[in-house]
């Protein structure tokens, strides 16, 4: 499984069940390097280390029943195209990430892919070492072009809710997916934008209306595209503006590390949608080209 901060989590509850033999794989030698010397160490409203395989090697992967995908939506064609060889005809892919695309990215090397949403707030703390600010759902569903059987769904939901995660199967994950995608094109895209975390943005009168309106634009693609959402995206905002915390968005996290976004799977998908259908999408484009534009000024454009 991919083995950033959300992949670090879920392999680390994984790594519990003393029946189930699980793989981390990440490009970053520094994380699986602490992860083989010290152990998977995570803390938070959980405190616990576990022992697992770790490598950045794909040829040291043995084949594998379940893969699950958590990486920055804009590796993810790098790292099914170096880790396909695991899966077999029979093995079923998750993704649990950002945005929308990556699906259809890993269904070009995999037969059966899953499509996911979570709910979970986790974050790097060092090398070997993710917190988790809060357990949330994940939701799961077959990923309707390649054809998975629902029993591959809700065989990958009972196995993480052994292991202490609370996955939910659905036969159609795209309410779900699109309910997190329309609230990160807000909470993403305007905290990347102003550098206020979520609670400050949410509560001061200007933001807050951008975010009403960029949640409205893409309730209406939503609607255009016949997926009716598993929530109110609002509830979603809310929720984040009461915890106690400050919650700074990953983008935001991204922006400050002049590292590239994700916005061409959340803000730029929408725009794209909604440009297709003919919906108006002004809001999602603007803030898909803002930050193109503050992507590019880090090479020092002449």
């Amino acid at each position: 499984m991919g083995c950033g901060a959300l992949g670090s989590v879920i392999g680390a509850h994984l790594a519990r069940l003393p029946d189930v033999e699980l793989y981390a794989y990440d490009v970053l030698a520094e994380h699986m390097r602490a992860i083989r010397e010290r152990g998977l160490k995570i803390s938070g409203v959980a405190d616990f280390t576990v022992r697992l395989n770790a490598t950045s090697e794909p040829s040291e992967i043995p084949p594998c029943d379940f893969g699950v995908f958590a990486t920055k939506s804009i590796h993810t064609r790098a790292a099914i195209e170096q880790t396909a060889h695991v899966f077999g005809p029979s093995a079923a892919v998750c993704s649990v990430q950002n945005g929308l695309g990556n699906e259809e990215m890993i269904a070009e090397r995999v037969r059966y892919v899953i499509r996911g949403a979570t709910g979970l707030a986790v974050h790097m703390r060092e090398p070997g070492h993710a917190g988790i600010e809060f357990y949330g759902d994940v939701w799961i569903g077959p990923f309707e072009p390649s054809g998975t059987p629902y029993s591959l769904v809700e065989e990958l939901a009972v196995l993480m809710n052994r292991a202490g995660l609370h996955f939910v199967p659905l036969r159609d994950a795209r309410g779900a997916q699109w309910t997190k995608l329309i609230f990160n094109s807000a909470a993403n895209g305007v905290g990347a934008l102003t550098g206020l975390h979520h609670g400050a943005a949410a509560r001061f009168v200007p933001t807050a209306a951008l975010y009403e309106a960029l949640l409205q634009e893409g309730e209406v693609v939503a609607r255009a595209l016949d997926i009716v959402l598993t929530s109110d995206p609002r509830e979603l905002v809310a929720e984040g503006a009461r915890a106690p915390t400050k919650r700074y968005a990953s983008m935001l996290v991204d922006v400050l590390a002049q590292h590239p976004t994700e916005v061409d799977f959340i803000n730029g998908a929408i725009a794209d949608h909604g440009e297709k259908l003919g919906v108006p999408v002004p809001l999602n484009r603007a803030v898909w080209q803002l930050l193109k534009g503050l992507e590019h000024s880090w090479s020092n454009p002449s």
